[in-house]
């Protein structure tokens, strides 16, 4: 008998399930449930929470540690990945929503420095390309912690400290405290900066950073209006302190804020709070990190291979269909006519916006707030328990 060729490419389950332990577990309970078909596993990141690892499983490559400041000014250890003369490197592991205690959690307060250490670290270690993957921050700065902290360690001045203050603080910025802007950028035009975002949401507006995530970090509704306004005004400072260097157009006589409007607008702009934005300022190319995952791990071949893939992640909202990994499986599998599924904690896309990404059918690990909590007390069992009913389900 001939089984079903299926191939499990999840991405992470938030902070309860690492990709790669989510991929065994629904691996484990298909095997068990469909001993005849073959089932290959191929854990994936989006740019967020094990965007290292999976790409080290992948390219090899040299894990060197560093050590970081959190958002909340703690030192936590971190790691690159160095892969010939390119880093990678996660976001996530200095400035994590997990880094920060839920009852400190005000991302008014919590800044980026770390990611510019991160950076820095990057660049003593010899690297002329880097990658920065962006997702899962506890920060709301739009990246001007980073600012600071790349600055001091390239011994470049003229960066206020108002910065790094977090994002509560930045409707104060002035343009003396972007006067080193200009000389930071220009310190890192030989480098190639690929930042890899977690999502495709602008800067600014409903879906920006501000609106659409500052309330997962801790924000009141008072607080994220407080932070839109306060990134609205570093963009322009910045913007408008970098000048021509930013222009898109100086024939056209374009101004500073038709630089702003541009950048803010960036897809993944608003990625990790807005450090989308910042590292787009300094010179950086945004791509979605679910696409530069699957390149890297040869995702087209694999799917092309198998009969059906089933992808998942924690909570499958609106966020999924932005350039996360579930939305990224799914489009690389159309193109081979290879149907999708989707296994996640919490199921909150209805049929209709499934079909128009792609994804086949959609199954959630909970229904009730009964089974969401029971989820999370055991994500790795329960997790295994709906992917066996699923495999009966896609199974021969």
């Amino acid at each position: 008998m001939h089984g079903v060729r299926v191939l499990i490419a999840p991405d992470s389950f938030g902070s309860s399930l690492t990709a790669d332990e989510a991929a065994q577990a629904i691996a484990g309970a298909w095997r068990a449930t469909a001993p005849h078909d073959e089932v290959t596993v191929c854990p994936l990141s989006d740019g967020g929470p094990g965007f290292v690892a999976t790409l080290h499983s992948s390219l090899g490559g040299e894990l060197l540690p560093v050590t970081v400041t959190s958002p909340v000014g703690e030192p936590v250890p971190a790691v690159m990945l160095l892969v010939g003369t390119t880093a990678y490197l996660e976001s996530a592991q200095a400035v994590g929503l997990p880094l920060v205690p839920a009852l400190q959690r005000d991302p008014t307060r919590t800044s980026s420095r770390g990611v510019g250490e991160l950076l820095a670290a990057a660049l003593d270690a010899g690297a002329r390309r880097v990658v920065v993957g962006l997702g899962g921050s506890a920060t709301n700065d739009a990246g001007a912690g980073t600012l600071v902290s790349l600055a001091r360690a390239l011994g470049v001045g003229g960066l206020g400290d108002v910065l790094d203050a977090g994002g509560g603080a930045l409707g104060a910025v002035t343009a003396d405290d972007l006067v080193g802007l200009r000389e930071l950028r220009d310190r890192l035009r030989g480098i190639e900066l690929l930042v890899a975002t977690d999502v495709d949401v602008p800067l600014l507006g409903l879906h920006g950073a501000s609106a659409g995530f500052a309330p997962q970090k801790g924000a009141t509704p008072e607080q994220a209006q407080e932070l839109e306004r306060a990134l609205g005004h570093l963009a322009h400072a910045a913007t408008t302190a970098l000048g021509d260097a930013v222009r898109p157009d100086l024939l056209a006589g374009a101004r500073a804020t038709s630089a702003t409007s541009r950048l803010t607008a960036l897809p993944g702009a608003g990625a990790a709070g807005g450090l989308g934005f910042v590292l787009a300022l300094l010179g950086g190319r945004l791509v979605p990190g679910a696409v530069v995952v699957a390149d890297a791990v040869g995702l087209d071949a694999l799917i092309a291979d198998h009969d059906v893939v089933v992808t998942g992640e924690g909570r499958f909202d609106w966020q999924s269909l932005h350039g996360k990994v579930a939305a990224e499986v799914a489009s690389r599998a159309l193109a081979h006519a290879v149907p999708t599924v989707v296994l996640a904690g919490e199921v909150l896309v209805g049929r209709r916006e499934l079909s128009a990404a792609g994804i086949t059918a959609a199954y959630a690990v909970g229904e009730t707030p009964e089974q969401v909590s029971a989820a999370l007390a055991a994500p790795a069992q329960t997790l295994a328990a709906r992917a066996a009913r699923v495999a009966r389900t896609w199974s021969r």
